[in-house]
């Protein structure tokens, strides 16, 4: 178990799928004392959802971590923080069906993360994603996550594998120089500069889902992270 000797674990787990459904997979990582990504874990799925790969990346954590100890877990997945804090008593209440009598999606994995929060001090927090000044550690995960989808072998700081790449939706907004060094901010090519919120939940072309409610942007491909507005899909 990680986190025996600390007082409180900070960690952030996070889940991909490249397609939703298509090539999927899951990671978290946990901070040393002072913030900084100290250990990590991530592996594929095969073929899966987004909300799949992100409840899974949750139960790996609370998995590998000490029980006894408090836990602080960073995720942007609105999805996963809502089915084990809001939805899941109804649920349980309605005998695994939904409001609206429909079995519940996912049900495996939620009654095992279920399971793993009983007696617990966990406290999930929401952070937004892909965010240049966002949360590092949620930062690692979705890399580590994208990765683990994109090549489906299994990392980590046990395995001795190196940090994941950046993702590729970060390299693209990066400010390209010119030949004296100079910087120079790189365009989109017909994107949209106007932001508005999100109707209905979709996915970006960074791969990424976004809810209902998050601020969007006009991308090349469609409508997606204002962030990611500019990258363009390959």
């Amino acid at each position: 178990m990680i986190g025996a000797m600390r007082e409180r674990v900070v960690a952030a787990c996070d889940g991909a799928s490249k397609g939703n459904p298509g090539p999927a997979g899951w990671a978290w990582v946990i901070s040393d004392e002072s913030g900084i990504p100290s250990r990590w874990e991530a592996g594929p799925l095969g073929t899966a959802t987004n909300n799949v790969a992100e409840l899974t990346a949750l139960e790996r954590l609370l998995a590998a971590t000490d029980p006894d100890v408090p836990l602080e877990i960073r995720m942007d997945s609105q999805y996963a923080m809502k089915a084990v804090t809001t939805w899941l008593p109804g649920w349980k209440r309605n005998g695994w069906k939904t409001s609206a009598g429909k079995p519940v999606a996912n049900q495996e994995l939620v009654v095992r993360i279920d399971a793993l929060l009983e007696g617990r001090a966990v406290d999930l927090r929401y952070v937004p994603a892909h965010q240049v000044d966002g949360d590092k550690l949620n930062d690692f995960a979705d890399r580590a996550a994208s990765q683990a989808a994109s090549a489906q072998q299994a990392a980590g700081s046990a395995l001795g594998s190196p940090e994941p790449p950046p993702a590729p939706a970060a390299a693209a907004a990066a400010p390209r120089r010119r030949a004296n060094g100079a910087k120079t901010a790189r365009r989109g090519s017909g994107g949209s500069a106007r932001t508005i919120k999100a109707k209905f939940p979709g996915r970006c072309v960074c791969g990424r889902s976004y809810a209902a409610g998050e601020p969007i942007a006009k991308n090349d491909q469609g409508w997606g992270h204002p962030e990611c507005r500019t990258a363009v899909a390959g």
